[in-house]
């Protein structure tokens, strides 16, 4: 049996992350919240956050990155006892009723990471479709295999173990590269992944951190990082 706990990384979704965290709870699912040094604007949020029971709030200081939040939270998780971890962002893009089914497929198959495959709604915006298309033709170079069906979508499970073993040992982005960035590095480990439809919805009030230029170039430098480990470790192999 498999014990499973939500990470959720946040920054500044103040009007969101209580709601996220009730949701999560009334599935029965303890919570680690890392806020990834938000400041004043959600400070109101996150003391209500820490009197839910079940909740576990850890505070950064300074604001690092969705990235080094996940980091944090799959760490602690680890450190707490949990064998996997639910990936699920605090803005409620992802959808909760799909939960059930990512946990029941990570108990069939505890270590095999648990992806979601975006289907979106007409509201997603052109600009982020076409950047995930580009990063997913990438990761086919990255990997030399179609297994990745999606890098971008950050609502998975992970089996802790090995995930946070691969965050210990190797650099790993701290920004928006990182979804994409474990998932390659695990491929690259033999981790199996499966792959499940999941809905995202992109609200017309709600608040994107995605920073079109500073994210692409970090996104953009991630691949050609992978690129070069890739290559040499095939020159390496062969030595």
């Amino acid at each position: 049996m498999i014990k499973t706990v939500a990470v959720i990384p946040h920054y500044r979704h103040e009007q969101t992350i209580v709601a996220t965290a009730h949701d999560l709870r009334a599935l029965g699912l303890p919570c680690i919240v890392v806020d990834d040094g938000s400041g004043e604007q959600s400070e109101a949020a996150l003391a209500e956050l820490a009197q839910i029971e079940g909740v576990t709030l850890i505070r950064r200081a300074e604001n690092g990155g969705k990235g080094a939040a996940v980091k944090d939270a799959l760490r602690a998780a680890a450190a707490a006892g949990y064998s996997h971890a639910l990936q699920i962002d605090a803005d409620r893009q992802h959808c909760f009723a799909d939960i059930p089914r990512f946990i029941a497929a990570a108990e069939q198959s505890p270590q095999t990471v648990i992806c979601g495959r975006p289907i979106y709604d007409e509201d997603a915006p052109k600009s982020r479709r076409y950047g995930r298309e580009i990063t997913n033709f990438w990761i086919r170079i990255n990997t030399g295999s179609n297994e990745i069906a999606d890098g971008m979508c950050g609502f998975r499970i992970y089996p802790l173990a090995r995930t946070v073993a691969l965050i210990n040992s190797v650099y790993l982005g701290d920004r928006m590269d990182f979804d994409t960035e474990i998932l390659v590095r695990l491929h690259w480990e033999g981790v199996p992944m499966e792959w499940l439809d999941t809905s995202v919805a992109y609200a017309e009030d709600g608040v994107s951190h995605f920073y079109m230029l500073k994210d692409n170039l970090h996104i953009s430098a991630m691949h050609a990082r992978l690129f070069f480990v890739r290559l040499w470790r095939r020159i390496w192999r062969r030595a």
